[in-house]
Parts: structure tokens; sequence; C-alpha cells
């Protein structure tokens, strides 16, 4: 399965979540850090999700670039 995944850049980290896996985040000091985390977040996530028996949420988000112009 190939899940979306939000990277944020904070003041001091980085931050990732899953939209549609809703819990599933990580948090790293490098965006390489926090790919790799929010990765294995997510093998652990719907290894859960399989041993409580809770059907395994089918990838669903999409994301698109809007480009947007600021009136000066």
């Amino acid at each position: 399965m190939r899940y979306m995944v939000v990277v944020e850049k904070g003041k001091t980290s980085y931050g990732a979540f899953v939209p549609d896996l809703p819990g599933c985040v990580a948090v790293g000091e490098t965006e390489k850090e926090v790919v790799d985390l929010i990765q294995e977040a997510i093998q652990f996530h719907l290894e859960d999700l399989k041993i409580e028996g809770q059907p395994i949420p089918q990838p669903a988000s999409k994301s698109k670039f809007i480009e947007v112009s600021l009136a000066a």
C-alpha cells in the first residue's frame, strides 16, 4: 500500500502524519529522519490494527499544489 504523508517543518524539528491513518505521527530532527520514522510508524500502526482485528484503511488522500499570487 502507498499512503500519502504530510511532512511539516517546525522551528526546531520536522513532523509527519498520515491523513488516512489517524494517530499515525512522527517527529524528527531532520526531514530524512522524520520520513524514516513515519515509515516505521505506518508499519507498526498497520500491524496493530491487524492484531486488534480492525480493518486496514485504504489509501484515499491526495495532494495538490495550488499556485496563488499575492496582490501588491
